[in-house]
C-alpha cells in the first residue's frame, strides 16, 4: 500500500538520523551560521514539473525539522542544518520526495532546501528562543526562496502553500506577508503538524480556516493526538482552526480513515483525535513529541485525503476565476 510504504520508509529513515546524532553533545562555544542558500543556483530545490495539461497548480512545500544540533571541526556549535551537507540535504529530500508523490500529482511541485532550526531548538520549549533563531536565519532562507519562486513562475497559475512542523511555521509567517495580488492566486495553503495562533490571525486577518472540503484561499490545519492531554503546546496550542482530512469537518463528526482508524475533531482544543491507530513506531523526539501525539505522520497518514482535496481545491478555484 502506497501509504505504508510512504510511512515506514519515512520513519526508518528518519529514525536512523536521529539515533545517529542524538548522541552527540553541544559544545557551548562559538556558535556557527552555515552560508545562506543561493535560491537561483537549480540544486538548492527539489523540483517535479507534472502538470503536463497547465490545469494544476504550483506548489511551494516547505520540509520539516530534521538536523540535531552539531559542531564544526574547529568546535563552534550549530543550530542550524547546512544546506551544503549532504547528509543534511539528504534528510530534507526524503521527505520532499515523499510529499512529492502526492502534491505534485499533476501539479508543479517545488520545495527549496533551507537552513532549518534544529529539533535540540526546539525541545528548548522556549517559543522566544526558537522565534528568534527561526527568524534570524530559518525565515530569511523560506522567504527568498518563496520570492524566488514566485518570480520565476507564471503569474497567471494559481499556487499552494504547504508545510509540515517547522515547514506549516513556515506557511504561517508567508501568508501573514503575502501581498493581496499574491493571495488572490493563491488556492490553499496546508500547515500540516502546526498551529494557527491568535496573535497570527491577529496581525493577519485574511488569515482564514478551511471550513469544507472545496473552499479557497484558506488554511488547512491540524495536529493529531491519542487524547487531548497529549496536546503539545509548542505545535499545536493555542490554536485557533482546525479541520478534519478525512471528512472535511470542523466539527466532531467522526470519519474512518482507511477501515480501522477513527478520526475526530475536538472542538475546543483544536486537534484530532485518534481511535485505531497504533503510533508505537513513531520515534521519541527528546520526549516532546511522538510522545502521545502522532506528530511525525502528519503529511503520512492522510495523505490520499489531501491528494484529492488538492485536486478539488484547484478545480474549485480555477472554475472561479479565468486564467
Amino acid at each position: 500500500m502506497r501509504l505504508t510504504r510512504n510511512i515506514l520508509f519515512f520513519i526508518a529513515t528518519i529514525s536512523i538520523g536521529w539515533l545517529s546524532c542524538s548522541n552527540s553533545e553541544p559544545t557551548k562555544i562559538e556558535e556557527y551560521i552555515p552560508p545562506a542558500p543561493n535560491y537561483s543556483d537549480h540544486s538548492m530545490w527539489v523540483q517535479y514539473l507534472n502538470d503536463g495539461y497547465g490545469t494544476g497548480a504550483d506548489v511551494f512545500y516547505i520540509p520539516s525539522t530534521w538536523e540535531f544540533d552539531w559542531t564544526t571541526p574547529d568546535g563552534r556549535v550549530c543550530h542550524y542544518a547546512d544546506v551544503t551537507n549532504a547528509s543534511h540535504r539528504n534528510d530534507m529530500k526524503t521527505e520532499m520526495d515523499g510529499v512529492a508523490e502526492y502534491m505534485a500529482d499533476g501539479n508543479n511541485f517545488y520545495s527549496p532546501f533551507y537552513r532549518h532550526i534544529t529539533l535540540d531548538t526546539w525541545a528548548t520549549l522556549d517559543e522566544d528562543l526558537i522565534n528568534q533563531r527561526y527568524e534570524d536565519v530559518s525565515f530569511q532562507d523560506v522567504r527568498d526562496a518563496f520570492s524566488h519562486f514566485m518570480s520565476q513562475r507564471d503569474q497567471s497559475r494559481p499556487f499552494i502553500l504547504a508545510g509540515f512542523s517547522q515547514g506549516g511555521k513556515s506557511v504561517v509567517e508567508l501568508l501573514k506577508i503575502l501581498s493581496p495580488d499574491e493571495r488572490e492566486k493563491m488556492v490553499a495553503a496546508y500547515v500540516l503538524g502546526y498551529k494557527v495562533t491568535p496573535k497570527d490571525v491577529a496581525v493577519a486577518p485574511w488569515i482564514n480556516g478551511a471550513e469544507r472540503d472545496d473552499d479557497t484561499g484558506v488554511v488547512i490545519c491540524y495536529n493529531s493526538v491519542s487524547d487531548v492531554k497529549y496536546v503539545k503546546p509548542i505545535v499545536a496550542a493555542p490554536n485557533v482552526m482546525c479541520i478534519n482530512p478525512v471528512n472535511w469537518r470542523t466539527d466532531a463528526t467522526p470519519a474512518t480513515l482507511n477501515d480501522t482508524i477513527t478520526v475526530t475533531l475536538h472542538p475546543e482544543a483544536k486537534v484530532l483525535v485518534l481511535n485505531g491507530f497504533d503510533g508505537c513506531y513513531l520515534p521519541n523526539i527528546l520526549d516532546i513529541l511522538n510522545v502521545g501525539d502522532y506528530h511525525g505522520i502528519e503529511p503520512w497518514l492522510y495523505s490520499e485525503c489531501l491528494r484529492r482535496n488538492i485536486h478539488l481545491r484547484i478545480g474549485a478555484f480555477r472554475r472561479g476565476i479565468k486564467i
